[in-house]
């Protein structure tokens, strides 16, 4: 299964994504995320949810392949409304998101880390969005989150990456710790937020979205406006598949 939720202990919702080889997933597999997180937020006995991953890394983005093999744009449609519900899924959710990183986290993994209330990560976490050198676009919302604005920009136009620490430094990351130990980290974090009054945190996590000065929702559906353009230019195709042809997919 894509994407499965599970209660260790009560309180505490954990929703894992476990999409081989690389965690990038489908238009379906965008929509579960966001099913997984919004139900486990409505669930009157969840008081936080730890947002996590197996396999490789925390999360590659979209499935280039599923769009690729599309003879027309449903496909791409289908991924930016799967993300775009995905990303909002984690910043709507009633209660905190806590995203428990390792690995790799790249495009529309930023999406979702950007969008947690905490984050945690091992200290082989890496974070960057390649979207310029697939054709596209987005997540500069979200990166933009975690990285001062002109970081954020130089990071964006050269796809590079950042690490955990680096994003530690600047106050995003809220803890580093060897991957071994990072499940353990996110949890006690979590249960830090589930022994509070739970009528309190949802009316926390309703007050601090309400202050929040980045319109997350409208400014990640304009940046995609622009992906949608350059794939209408023919930019886009050809991009994305130089890209699977450089890596063997």
């Amino acid at each position: 299964m894509t994407v499965s939720t599970h209660s260790p202990e009560p309180g505490i919702a954990v929703v894992t994504v476990d999409a081989p080889p690389v965690n990038a997933l489908s238009v379906k597999g965008w929509f579960a995320l966001a099913s997984a997180v919004t139900d486990a937020g409505r669930d009157p006995s969840t008081h936080v949810v730890v947002l996590r991953a197996e396999g490789r890394g925390f999360n590659a983005g979209v499935d280039i392949k599923e769009i690729q093999r599309d003879p027309g744009y449903g496909a791409l449609i289908g991924a930016n409304e799967g993300c775009a519900a995905a990303f909002s899924a984690v910043y709507d959710c009633a209660v905190p998101v806590i995203a428990a990183v390792r690995g790799f986290c790249l495009g529309g993994g930023v999406g979702l880390v950007g969008n947690a209330d905490v984050v945690v990560a091992s200290d082989d976490a890496t974070f960057g969005l390649p979207e310029v050198d697939r054709g596209a676009l987005g997540a500069a919302t979200h990166l933009a989150r975690l990285v001062p604005q002109h970081l954020m920009r130089a990071l964006y136009y050269t796809a590079s990456t950042i690490t955990a620490a680096q994003l530690h430094h600047h106050g995003s990351v809220y803890a580093v710790v060897p991957k071994e130990e990072l499940d353990e980290t996110a949890l006690g974090v979590a249960r830090q937020i589930a022994a509070k009054d739970t009528r309190v945190i949802r009316a926390a996590k309703q007050a601090i979205n309400g202050i929040d000065v980045q319109p997350v929702h409208r400014s990640y559906r304009f940046e995609q406006g622009f992906t949608f353009e350059l794939n209408l230019a023919g930019v886009s195709d050809g991009a994305r598949q130089e890209f699977l042809d450089g890596k063997g997919k």
